[in-house]
């Protein structure tokens, strides 16, 4: 079983890696958008703080996603791989298409629809859940009101002041703001394949202590994430950093840092938050600070659709997928 521990180990850093590959968009979307830095220089940078996230916030929700979504003690390593295969399908897919979708409720999904396949609904921790809905309500509310909020409160501090010379300004501001929203979606995202490898060794009776991640997972998972970040997917840049909304530079740190704000008070709380929904939440409330039709809705909407089938498409993938190695193994 040994084996299988590892290739499911293995599994979830590919999943870490596709995790960072889409929601690399996620990190540099505005700061690409607003013309600030090229796309290879803002990956890089984003990759960094990346890597950094787990390390600064703590593991609350690498806790949630291995105690909060199945009751740990029943899970097993067939339904592990069984979860990240929905998981890792449906983020693939949504991927090709340019969909940013929640790679976060992708995993969710996934643990959801093994669980289901193998134990019943009677296994699901439904307090644990409650916390994955509360986030995926209150990020991309959050993230618009405070998008508005900063870039109202920008353009009447600086209502007097020379467009060209705002934009200098928030410009060079963007590096700081994007640097703090790529930490903070480090901080969360990086965090939930934390909980998956804890969960793989917990169930191998490889550590007795679910409560405890080792540095190694920490440090791998951050890895992971980093370098898909760096070779991120650049259909999903587009999307989220041109398609909804034509930011300038002061809008870019408004989404970057109200999203931030988001992503690290969730990350706090161990409540497992999509940094899609935090981001475009700000895009879309910094974009249409000055006028609604700033912001191409429709996209919006498009995104949102793909939202809503996340969880229950990858849930899917899980069941069938857990079935079959079930029923064969």
């Amino acid at each position: 079983m040994l084996e299988l521990a590892i290739g499911a180990i293995i599994a979830a850093l590919i999943f870490d890696f596709v995790n960072g590959f889409n929601d690399a968009a996620n990190s540099v979307a505005t700061v690409i958008g607003t013309r600030v830095l090229k796309p290879l220089h803002a990956v890089a940078l984003s990759a960094a703080a990346n890597f950094a996230g787990p390390f600064v916030f703590g593991v609350a929700v690498a806790m949630t996603i291995a105690k909060g979504i199945v009751e740990p003690d029943d899970v097993t390593i067939y339904m592990i791989i069984g979860g990240l295969v929905g998981a890792i399908t449906w983020s693939s897919v949504c991927t090709y298409f340019g969909l940013p979708i929640s790679n976060s409720h992708s995993l969710i999904g996934g643990i959801m629809g093994a669980g289901i396949a193998s134990l019943g609904f009677e296994k699901l921790v439904y307090g644990g859940l409650s916390k994955v809905f509360l986030g995926i309500i209150t990020s991309p509310v959050g993230g618009m009101i405070i998008g508005i909020l900063f870039a109202g409160i920008i353009i009447t501090v600086f209502a007097k002041k020379r467009p060209a010379r705002v934009d200098k300004t928030f410009g060079r501001l963007q590096l700081i703001s994007s640097a703090w929203f790529a930490l903070t979606h480090g901080a969360n995202d990086g965090q939930k394949v934390m909980g998956i490898i804890v969960l793989v060794l917990f169930s191998e009776g490889l550590i007795s202590d679910i409560s405890t991640v080792p540095l190694w997972v920490i440090f791998s998972a951050a890895s992971a994430i980093a370098l898909g970040t760096f070779f991120g997917g650049f259909k999903v840049i587009k999307t989220l950093g041109m398609k909804v909304a034509r930011l300038k530079p002061y809008q870019g740190f408004s989404a970057e840092t109200g999203g931030g704000i988001i992503l690290a008070i969730f990350a706090t709380l161990g409540i497992p938050a999509s940094t899609t929904h935090a981001i475009t939440g700000s895009i879309m409330g910094a974009g249409a600070v000055r006028r609604k039709f700033a912001v191409r809705w429709k996209v919006g909407r498009q995104i949102v659709f793909a939202w809503m089938i996340t969880i229950p498409g990858s849930a899917g993938i899980a069941f069938v997928a857990t079935y079959v190695i079930e029923l064969f193994v």
